[in-house]
């Protein structure tokens, strides 16, 4: 089910992520400049690739491992765009950029060619809600994982002395790293949360019960429960700083182990390609 439109977004990303890292690494200001605008150039292209793939599967575009891959980059690519241009983030690219990029060209490796198509009993309104709800609130946590690691890095070079502005741009604050992972792991964990509860609302509708214990529905609720245990470690322990952008390094590494070991190991019924 590829399109032409898959290409020219992942040369956007690929210009994107290099300028981000060169603007930041080689003091180019200029390439960092650039690398905003082929950033939104790449999720247009995107966006088209995908909803031509939703026009042929007749919903959402996620039949497969692949799909849900470039599904979750599309979503953190625009979820960093938005807070570089809202909070003046440029450096997150640097951070983030270069790990959608990964995800895409993954994603166009893996892509099966022929129309894969969703089982009628997977054929609800609910299945682009549940599905949508479900990878925004990983792509917030994605950006949060970054935030995390550009504080770490930006603390690191603090603590060392050396330069904090590269590529002609300040890095920012310390505070302003913190508060900005705060709000993302805050929003990440609303969207986990509704999309629990939207998945148990039609497993219920489509299998007579809310919950089955298969991997998926087990790992989310791990993974709901270190992310409540994380902001919960913020609000009542006050954990702040390096403390929190570690943990939120720590449980991000297992949204990305059960993110693949249910992907590709431990399917269930999530599985329908």
């Amino acid at each position: 089910m590829d399109t032409i439109w898959l290409p020219p977004a992942l040369v956007c990303y690929a210009l994107s992520a290099a300028g981000f890292v060169a603007g930041r690494t080689a003091n180019r200001p200029r390439w960092t400049d650039q690398a905003v605008p082929l950033l939104g150039a790449a999720v247009l292209f995107h966006t088209l690739d995908l909803v031509i793939g939703a026009l042929k599967a007749g919903n959402i575009p996620v039949t497969n491992f692949a799909q849900s891959l470039s599904f979750l980059a599309w979503l953190t690519a625009i979820v960093s765009f938005v807070v570089m241009l809202r909070m003046r983030m440029q450096v997150l690219g640097a951070f983030v950029a270069p790990g959608v990029l990964a995800a895409v060209g993954a994603a166009m490796l893996l892509t099966r060619r022929g129309r894969l198509v969703i089982p009628d009993s997977l054929r609800s309104a609910w299945l682009p809600v549940h599905v949508t709800l479900a990878f925004l609130g990983d792509a917030l946590f994605v950006v949060a994982a970054g935030v995390s690691l550009a504080y770490l890095v930006h603390e690191s070079r603090l603590k060392a002395k050396r330069p904090l502005s590269r590529g002609g741009q300040p890095m920012p604050s310390l505070e302003k790293l913190d508060r900005i992972n705060y709000r993302l792991l805050g929003w990440g964990f609303v969207m986990l949360s509704l999309a629990i509860v939207s998945g148990a609302l039609w497993a219920e509708a489509s299998w007579g019960h809310f919950w089955s214990w298969e991997p998926q529905e087990l790992w989310s609720l791990i993974t709901w429960l270190l992310y409540a245990g994380l902001l919960e470690s913020r609000v009542a322990a006050g954990w702040r700083g390096r403390r929190a952008a570690a943990l939120t390094l720590a449980v991000f590494t297992v949204l990305v182990g059960s993110f693949l070991s249910v992907s590709l190991l431990f399917p269930g019924k999530h599985s329908f390609g």
